[in-house]
């Protein structure tokens, strides 16, 4: 049975089922039967791998990079009896009236771990003056405008030089990890419609997920901008849908990636999801560790759709090594040296902004975001080499891509007047152009190679705890 009938069929299915330990799929979301449009991702690509990496804006990483919107210097408001010699007292950069220009200072991995939950990423927004990055850190450093070194960071350099980097990226909420990995799975985490409120920041007892010890409450705001601190559901949650019962549903194959099995808390977003963590999927589709996809994608065991979690010392989280870019360089080099390469697309992206600056102001499409900007590199035989690509673009537009290279139809997860964006969001297309002659893969250099990676120990914490 070839994926268009798999696809007809099980969209039928879904009018009148619903799997078990979840919600059904709603009926309203408008699934239809679909067909490749021409010159689309589904004529050319069949698997998508996701690469999630943690707390970085696209200035913290791209500072300065070619062609993108990533000046080298910030809009800051001035700290009171501070005398840095880092500040400039000016306003003809554009800055609003009263702040200081901040001239971004170059960093290794070792820089502070900033806050960066739901109120601190509201601050730094400022109402749009992108100015309020300053109030947090050691007084006078003006800690949130560095950038880390591209030579540290070199891989992702390469990478963006060989293929797309999206400088128009931003995550579905303000905000740190947890509501972040839930929308990369389900592009929704509103828990109520009427009244509207939506997850927020983290609940009060690990691991944050259905295997939370009981009485652990999550928290969540409201449309009035109100934070309810612990205060909401259980986090095992069945209120919204995920690409999981989507793929199912269509007969598509996936997999998550994680650390570890049990207690993945937001690294493994699906341990959160009533209808994964109580059903089939479970034992079948979270793999553990997380460097066999390494292994997986030399022996021809990927999925169609694969997300991909790091372990804590290759996560790009501040303060925890240099080991991230060499990470997901070996991913990288896993894929395009296996034979899925010609038909993957992989991409990579940063699961929040972690408190560093960026100078681009999120578009306000609903009270939870988006949030502030996130590195997103786009990678693929096909993706355009060397291209920045400045199409907006969230959390919701992986989605939209792995359904358009699925052949399923926008917004299958759930309809946008129940905050699902996979609906309203734009597709990755603009990275891609499918008219030219697939390219070859060529391995890239990295600092720590994937034997490193298949030989560390498991880590037993989580990347992060905001």
């Amino acid at each position: 049975m070839n994926r268009i009938a798999i696809l007809t069929f099980a969209l039928a299915a879904m009018a009148g089922c619903s799997n078990a330990g979840g919600s059904p799929l709603a009926a309203t979301n408008g699934l239809r039967g679909a067909l490749p449009v021409p010159g689309s991702a589904s004529q050319y690509l069949s698997h998508v791998v996701v690469i999630v990496q943690e707390n970085r804006t696209f200035e913290n990483f791209f500072a300065g990079y070619p062609g993108a919107n990533a000046p080298m210097q910030g809009c800051a408001i001035p700290e009171q009896g501070s005398g840095s010699a880092r500040v400039r007292h000016r306003t003809s950069s554009g800055c609003p009236p009263g702040d200081v220009v901040v001239p971004l200072q170059k960093i290794t991995f070792d820089g502070p771990d900033l806050p960066h939950n739901w109120r601190s990423a509201k601050v730094s927004y400022d109402r749009g003056k992108m100015d309020g990055f300053s109030v947090y850190g050691t007084a006078g450093e003006y800690q949130a405008y560095e950038y880390v070194d591209p030579q540290v960071s070199q891989p992702y350099w390469s990478l963006a030089q060989q293929y797309a980097l999206a400088d128009e990226m931003f995550p579905t909420e303000f905000g740190g990890s947890f509501t972040a990995h839930l929308t990369l799975v389900a592009g929704n985490d509103d828990i109520s419609q009427n009244p509207s409120e939506a997850e927020v920041d983290f609940p009060n007892g690990a691991p944050d997920d259905c295997d939370s010890p009981p009485g652990t409450r999550s928290s969540y705001i409201t449309i009035h901008d109100d934070e309810h601190f612990y205060k909401g559901p259980y986090p095992c949650f069945d209120q919204w849908n995920t690409m999981a019962q989507v793929l199912d549903a269509a007969g598509i194959s996936w997999k998550y990636y994680a650390t570890r099995l049990l207690s993945g808390g937001f690294w493994e977003p699906f341990e959160a999801s009533k209808y994964v963590r109580y059903g089939n999927d479970w034992n079948n589709d979270i793999i553990a560790p997380e460097t066999t996809v390494l292994t997986d994608a030399a022996n021809g065991n990927l999925a169609s759709v694969d997300w991909v979690s790091p372990s804590k010392i290759d996560s790009d989280h501040p303060g925890d090594g240099d080991q991230g870019p060499s990470w997901v360089g070996s991913v990288v080099n896993a894929i395009g040296q296996s034979s899925y390469w010609p038909t993957t697309a992989v991409i990579v992206v940063w699961d929040d902004y972690g408190g560093w600056y960026d100078n681009v102001i999120p578009p306000q499409l609903d009270y939870r975001g988006l949030g502030e900007r996130i590195p997103c590199l786009i990678i693929s035989p096909y993706a355009k080499q060397g291209y920045v690509s400045h199409v907006q673009y969230e959390f919701g537009s992986i989605l939209r891509f792995i359904e358009e290279v699925n052949a399923l139809p926008p917004g299958s997860i759930g309809p946008i007047s129940e905050g699902y964006t996979d609906g309203r969001a734009t597709s990755l297309d603009d990275a891609f152009d499918f008219t030219k002659t697939p390219r070859a893969f060529t391995p890239f250099k990295l600092k720590y190679p994937a034997s490193h990676f298949l030989h560390e120990r498991p880590s037993n914490e989580p990347p992060d705890n905001d």
